[in-house]
This record gives C-alpha cells, sequence and structure tokens, in this order.
C-alpha cells in the first residue's frame, strides 16, 4: 500500500505514507532536483502549502487532495517537535523518477523527507521516514558468508520488471528453495525497516543452512501508482500476488533448485495473502507464514491505531476517525474508482474490494500442503490473542500445519523486551536466530517427503 511515513508505525508492518505517484516525459537534472527538493523543504517549513500542491503532477493532485498536505505537516510537528536544521541528502533514480531524501533534524527525531520529481520536474511523490537510527546494519551472527553466493535477477509479470537477489548455497543442488513476500507498502528488496533488514537476514540465514532464497523489489517500490495498468484501479493483485507467483516461477525453473521443494515465506500482509498466492499454484510446496493477520487488513490497522493511542502518540480522534474510514471502506456499494482516505493514505475503492471476499484461514483450509506459522508476542502490529489464536483455532489438528509463538519477538521477529514501541524498530535488531532454526528445520523435515 502507499503511505506517508510520519514518526508513528501503522498499517502492519508499514510506516504510513503519503503517496509515491510515478511519472512521464522528460529527463531530469539531478542537480537541478535537489535543489528543488530543498525548496520544497522549505516551503513546508514556511507553511507555504499552496506553493507545493501547485507543482504536483496530475496523478499526485488527485490522489493528495488540496489541504491535506498541511494537516500531514502538523500532525509530523506535533509528533517531532520544531524543524531544526537539514543534515544532508542522497539521491536515486527509479522508474521514470528522481527521487531526492533530505534529511531533516526535528526537535525530537530525524526525518527523512522524500521528495519523487517525474521527467517533467513535477512533485510525483511524498514520503515521511524515521531515520533517527545512525547505526549501520551489519551481518547477523547465524549468516555464514562463506557458505553462499548471490546473484542478481529479475522478477518479471508483463511489463513490470522487478530486480531481484538469489542467494544460493555453495555446493551441489538441487536444494530445497524459499521465496520471500513483503509486508505492506512500498518496500525494497531487503524489506527494510528504519535500520532494519529482515529479508536480508532471512535470506542470508537460511542460505547459511542449503536453502536457495530468492527476494525482490516489490511492485509499488519501483513503479507507485503506475503498479496497476490503470493506475486509478490498483488491487492487491497488482500489489503483490502476481508478482510473487512469478517468483515462484522463476526459483522453480533455476537448475540448482529442486523444483518439487520450493516454499513460500511471506511476512505480515505477505503471510495474509500467502494462501491466496498458494492456492491454484502448483508450484508451491509450503508456506511459512510469520506475523500472519487473520482478519480484514483494516481491523488489523485500527488496533493498531488504538494501541498508539495507549501510547499517546495518535490521539483518541484518530481512533474514532479510522473507525469512520473503515466504515466507508466496508459500506456495500463502494466504488471502483472511488479513492478511499484511511490513515492519511489514499487508495482507490479497487484496492480495497479487491480483499473484501479474501479469508485466508478459509482459504488455507482448502490447501494440502504444509504450512508453518510462527508469532512474536511482542508484536503490536498483529494481535497474538486475536490473529495468531483465530489461525491455531481454525487449523489446530491438522497434520500438514505447525504453530510456534515466541514471548521476546516483535513484528519484525527481532528478540526484544518489555513493551513495543515504534521506536523499536529504529534500533539496529535482526531477524531471531529461532525463526532461521525452525524455518531451516521445517523445510529439511518437508524436503525428504
Amino acid at each position: 500500500m502507499f503511505k506517508v511515513r510520519p514518526a508513528r508505525k501503522v498499517i502492519l508492518h508499514s510506516m504510513l505514507w503519503v503517496l509515491m505517484v510515478m511519472g512521464s516525459d522528460g529527463q531530469p537534472d539531478r542537480a537541478e532536483e535537489i535543489a528543488n527538493a530543498k525548496s520544497v523543504v522549505d516551503e513546508l517549513i514556511e507553511g507555504r502549502f499552496n506553493a507545493i500542491e501547485a507543482d504536483y503532477n496530475a496523478q499526485m493532485a488527485t490522489f493528495l487532495p488540496p489541504g491535506k498536505l498541511a494537516e500531514i505537516w502538523e500532525k509530523i510537528k506535533s509528533q517531532l517537535g520544531a524543524f531544526k536544521s537539514l543534515n544532508g541528502s542522497r539521491e536515486e533514480a527509479l522508474q521514470d523518477v528522481e527521487k531526492i531524501t533530505l534529511h531533516c533534524v526535528f526537535e525530537r527525531q530525524t526525518l527523512d523527507i522524500i521528495i519523487a520529481f517525474d521527467r517533467t520536474g513535477k512533485i510525483s511523490g511524498l514520503h515521511f521516514s524515521p531515520s533517527g537510527s545512525t547505526e549501520q546494519w551489519t551481518a547477523p551472527k547465524y549468516a555464514t558468508l562463506e557458505s553462499f553466493h548471490e546473484q542478481e535477477v529479475t522478477v518479471s509479470f508483463g511489463k513490470w520488471q522487478l530486480p531481484g537477489i538469489i542467494a544460493t548455497p555453495n555446493g551441489k543442488g538441487p536444494w530445497p528453495a524459499v521465496v520471500l513476500v513483503h509486508g505492506s507498502g512500498p518496500n525494497d528488496a531487503d524489506e527494510t525497516v528504519g535500520a532494519q533488514k529482515p529479508f536480508r537476514d532471512l535470506a542470508w540465514g537460511l542460505a547459511s543452512h542449503g536453502i536457495e532464497v530468492l527476494r525482490y523489489t516489490k511492485r509499488t517500490y519501483k513503479y507507485g501508482m503506475e503498479s496497476s495498468d490503470n493506475s486509478e484501479l490498483l488491487t492487491i493483485d497488482d500489489e503483490v500476488v502476481n508478482d510473487a507467483r512469478a517468483a515462484v516461477d522463476l526459483l522453480s525453473s533455476q537448475s540448482d533448485v529442486d523444483p518439487n521443494h520450493v516454499y513460500l515465506l511471506g511476512h505480515s500482509l505477505g503471510a495474509y495473502l500467502a494462501p491466496r498466492i498458494a492456492n491454484g499454484d502448483e508450484k508451491v510446496h509450503g508456506l511459512i507464514m510469520l506475523a500472519a493477520p487473520a482478519r480484514p487488513l483494516e481491523q488489523v490497522a485500527a488496533d493498531q491505531v488504538r494501541y498508539l493511542a495507549s501510547l499517546s502518540l495518535v490521539s483518541p480522534e484518530k481512533v474514532t476517525e479510522t473507525e469512520a474510514e473503515i466504515r466507508r471502506i466496508q459500506k456495500p456499494d463502494l466504488k471502483p474508482n472511488e479513492i478511499v482516505s484511511f490513515l492519511d493514505e489514499h487508495m482507490p475503492g479497487s484496492y480495497w474490494l479487491s480483499l473484501r471476499n479474501y479469508d485466508p484461514i478459509e482459504v488455507a483450509k482448502k490447501l494440502s500442503i504444509p504450512i508453518l506459522i510462527i508469532q512474536g508476542e511482542r508484536d503490536y502490529q498483529i494481535d497474538f490473542a486475536k490473529d495468531f489464536q483465530a489461525w491455531r483455532s481454525a487449523l489446530n489438528g491438522r497434520l500438514c500445519v505447525t504453530f510456534k509463538s515466541y514471548k521476546s519477538l516483535d513484528h519484525l521477529l527481532g528478540d526484544g523486551q518489555g513493551r513495543c514501541e515504534p521506536s523499536d524498530y529504529l534500533k539496529m535488531n535482526h531477524v531471531s536466530n529461532v525463526i532461521i532454526d525452525d524455518g531451516t528445520k521445517w523445510i529439511a523435515e518437508h524436503d525428504k517427503d
């Protein structure tokens, strides 16, 4: 999903995004775009929101209506305090877009303000992401770097070409293999969140134990609102399902992979959709579901907002507003091209309609493949009592389904203590070694089948 990332963290594992809309014609001048991005920040500070909105491209103007930016900026200032200074920048060229990241120091935290310009120089994306951690990611201790190697690949579905990385054990295969499927939000191949890279942890950890792993850039990270043939009718299949199946096809075709032992590992939204991805796809021979929602996504998100309100990170009014937004998402006459605002994001009704009749538990019941479901009990984004227990209640007793939970793990499957808060994701942490051990042992058991 497309979200703005202020200082709080909501909607499954991703923080709240505004939007990343991709452009079309012309070729940007990078130095000029850096200067333009700094001008946008100056205008934010001065409250000149109309000037910024005048530079939106057509899609950006549609999905972020007048007045919304001022509302978002006020929320950021209320949480982070006054803007203090700029502390560097970086540039990145994406599909038809120049993306400029400015590190902005506020009273209580550093925030990345990420501005995308299309080829005409118009603003095509605006994104706020906490960058309060200065820690650099380092390899987890369970990753034996000399035991595997990596190669770049491309996951293709129609006109969409997604950069991917395959981590392959050294030696002679064929190897069992795993495709990693992201949580919500535009994600890079490592599923980077703050200072953490859970998908790189998983890939390197599993590859160190003789399992080939494919991770790839999510379509919405590279293509933004151009992730669908019709940008006004984006669906969950556009965002996740079609590319995940294409990734399974790609990994199954590798000469050193055992095509009879290809598994899908989904995290958060990816876990929620794992049964849907596997249903009817004979190349998926098992599912590993980490932090899997069992309820409709809007209900899960509402619980996250209530939790954040209990930490005084959002107002009681935000809880009320969220409940009203959910009623709109669930209304019987929701139109596919109707823009729905939910937690400051703007998505077409088609997105929510593509999820309306999906029940992951009921779809999972139809599957005959083995399933491993793992939940961290410190995870405030996926409720242990409501979601994990719903999976256990519905599927317990089935010989092909295994359940595991751990008291110390959070939503990114890292170890910790006490009540989990959004700021935890800004600290360097790794996917716990128990997840690597569980996944390795479970795959080894079914590799014999």
